[in-house]
């Protein structure tokens, strides 16, 4: 066979994801605070960028000025040939460096300014209350380590004695346990591990009571004896916590030589204590939860769908701007970086507009779907999947997995994520409509909530009780679900309430 070079021409379809595409499905797995987030960076990089008047200035939220039309959508995405690519790359320049200018000498631009503002002088006044945010000015939480350190300082005055408490307290996480073995910390500083338990000692003396504990028994000890209560019967009770987890109060009362009353004091003690006494100093608060979407019942008896105004980004191009600063141009990179601004401020703005309509009309749908639910409770909830929504409104799948994903929806009945309303299909006894498992899990837990203390029921009880109700459901599903739902079993679930019946004073 031959060999001989020759050249072909081959028309193939690729799919271009340019780096804007890629920003804008961002845009739509983002939260609102993400969100705000980023729209915060972009006001520091893009001039043409302004803040969107709010109801306080004009009664009302602005609408955008440029609307993308209904069908260009993000799931709207045609392959192309590589003549059009390129083109579509040149009409859009989407390069890394016009999605993510760099421009670290912004900062520096904007010191002077700042300075000349804020520079004292005889005829200048103290800026009004309003230019003030209270949180910038406010004094940082002091951590654990912080709070330790500052206790061993003050307790130790031998150097060896201050160096192995140091390196204790660096060993202690967030919860407030020694997370180090003593022998690692003994060979570690080349002292014998007697004197690194005489400073470990001193240390679990401090406050809060209860941190420097190596295990949870130690940890309540350490509370209880700062409090004088640690006695034998305590000491056994401490010292036996599986039976506790297991309410064997039969046992614990045999271990620790108590009759009920006594028990029932100690357990009520016990109660009393912080098992986790580091996280008082942890500075991770959680964030609020803002609902994305609010629902309402509307007056013809429908529901009202619409985003929250909290949620809304809230940017404007300023054309005006760039119209006046266009006549200064007096080069081709000044004119460059201008239209660069004025390209990435229209896209912005057409993808958050395109989010915030997604995001509407995913919303729209889902209380379509479950209109029951909304009516009627967690028992009416219909069997929903990501295709069926995206089907419905004529988006791709991973589209509206993106726009559930970390977003809330405020109802009559309370605040749910999105996801929550997605769920799998259970089939019906009697072959009518499935059943949602959120609603099966509610309907396994009411059975539970109200057994009786001599009649707990088993799984297979549960799975016959589900049947005459009309759900067909597995044993092995019921157990899963249970476990879920932290339902201990059957066998346990007998023994604590024969328990609390016998610590029940007569």
């Amino acid at each position: 066979m031959a060999l001989s070079a020759k050249l072909q021409l081959r028309q193939s379809q690729s799919l271009v994801m340019t780096p804007q595409l890629m920003q804008s499905i961002r845009l739509l797995q983002m939260t609102h605070l993400e969100l705000a987030r980023f729209i915060d960076e972009e006001f520091e990089k893009n001039p043409l960028l302004e803040r969107q008047p709010t109801d306080a200035d004009t009664g009302d939220f602005l609408q955008p000025s440029e609307l993308l039309p209904e069908d260009a959508g993000l799931d709207k995405i045609f392959a192309s040939d590589d003549a059009s690519a390129e083109t579509m790359a040149e009409r859009l320049d989407a390069s890394m460096e016009n999605v993510f200018p760099d421009d670290p000498g912004m900062a520096d631009q904007r010191a002077p300014d700042l300075a000349a503002q804020w520079k004292p002088s005889a005829s200048s006044n103290l800026p009004s209350a309003e230019a003030f945010n209270i949180e910038d000015f406010a004094a940082s939480r002091v951590t654990l380590y912080e709070h330790v350190r500052e206790q061993i300082a003050f307790s130790f005055t031998d150097p060896l004695d201050r160096a192995i408490a140091y390196a204790l307290g660096d060993a202690i996480d967030e919860t407030g346990y020694l997370s180090t073995e003593i022998a690692d910390i003994s060979y570690r500083l080349g002292v014998n591990e007697a004197h690194v338990l005489k400073v470990l000692g001193i240390c679990q003396t401090f406050d809060p009571e209860g941190i420097f504990a190596r295990d949870l028994s130690e940890c309540l000890a350490i509370q209880l004896k700062a409090r004088d209560r640690l006695d034998p019967a305590m000491q056994a009770m401490l010292a036996h916590l599986d039976l506790l987890a297991r309410r064997d109060f039969s046992q614990l009362k045999r271990l620790c030589g108590v009759d009920s009353d006594d028990l029932l004091s100690m357990l009520a003690e016990i109660r009393t204590l912080d098992p986790k006494p580091g996280l008082a100093f942890s500075t991770s608060g959680a964030e609020p939860i803002t609902p994305d979407v609010l629902v309402q019942p509307a007056a013809d008896g429908t529901w009202t769908v619409e985003i929250n105004p909290e949620t809304l980004p809230r940017i404007l191009v300023n054309n005006e701007y760039f119209n006046e600063v266009s006549q200064y141009v007096k080069n081709t990179q000044e004119r460059d970086f201008l239209s660069e601004c004025l390209q990435n401020a229209n896209w912005l703005t057409r993808s958050l507009d395109q989010r915030v309509r997604t995001i509407l009309k995913v919303a729209t749908e889902i209380v379509r779907q479950q209109d029951a639910f909304l009516a009627h409770g967690v028992r009416h909830l219909r069997p929903l999947t990501l295709r069926t929504v995206a089907d419905a409104i004529g988006m791709h799948e991973s589209t509206v997995s993106r726009v559930t994903a970390n977003k809330y929806m405020m109802t009559p009945r309370g605040v749910f994520e999105l996801r929550y309303f997605f769920s799998v299909a259970l089939a019906s006894a009697e072959g009518g409509e499935a059943h949602a498992s959120e609603a099966v899990r509610d309907h396994i837990r009411k059975l539970v909530d109200a057994e009786e203390p001599l009649e707990v029921l088993s799984d297979d009880t549960i799975v016959l009780m589900l049947k005459e109700a009309g759900i067909d459901v597995a044993r092995r599903t019921v157990a899963k679900y249970r476990e879920k739902m932290n339902i201990p079993s059957s066998v346990q679930r007998r023994r604590e309430k024969r328990a609390a019946l016998s610590l029940r004073p007569r």
